[in-house]
């Protein structure tokens, strides 16, 4: 037990210890145009959502962020699945409703009463809005998506990272305790 004190004393004394990550290949995401001399900024922002509007997940492709498209595209095809499924029951409720109405029954539906024909009208009208506004909103996600990838791949990040010990003091007792503390600078 004393050799382990005194081991964790003797890193403690011995000053700053400097741990460092993996190297990363620096790619300038800046690059000079040949005929104005002036620098371009090869992943823009606006860009990548625009090219997200067009067709969703291209941004994505644009920053290279290849494993969200078929996320993308599964939310995207759930929202218009769910849409299409709600809209035909919608308009199969009512059809029998009108036809009902008219003095024609429906075959498919004949053993609901009037209620239920409005009831599922009403449920499926409903669910058709609702999965309506989530894939638009799905839409827009990923338009949103693509612009935050673009403005965070030119976000740099130091690879120092720093682990150094030091005295904290006790703000109730004025005391000095060893700790460690772990700084990270962005």
């Amino acid at each position: 037990m004393r050799r382990f004190i005194y081991i964790v004393i003797l890193l403690f004394l011995a000053g700053n210890i400097n741990v460092f990550g993996q190297k990363k290949e620096v790619n300038d995401l800046v690059v000079l145009d040949s005929i104005k001399k002036s620098s371009i900024n090869s992943l823009a922002p606006s860009k990548a959502a625009f090219y997200s509007a067009i067709v969703p997940g291209l941004g994505q492709a644009y920053n290279k962020k290849y494993w969200k498209i078929p996320i993308i595209y599964g939310a995207l095809g759930t929202g218009i699945y769910s849409y299409v499924t709600n809209n035909t029951k919608y308009h199969r409720y009512r059809d029998a409703y009108i036809s009902r109405l008219s003095g024609y029954p429906n075959n498919d539906l004949s053993n609901l009463d009037n209620e239920r024909l409005i009831a599922g009208q009403k449920f499926y009208q409903k669910n058709r809005d609702l999965s309506l506004l989530v894939t638009v909103g799905i839409y827009i996600l990923n338009i949103v998506d693509a612009n935050i990838d673009a403005h965070l791949i030119q976000f740099n990040v130091s690879e120092n990272l720093s682990v150094t010990p030091q005295l904290i003091e006790d703000d109730l007792t004025r005391n000095q305790n060893l700790g460690v503390g772990l700084t990270f600078n962005f």
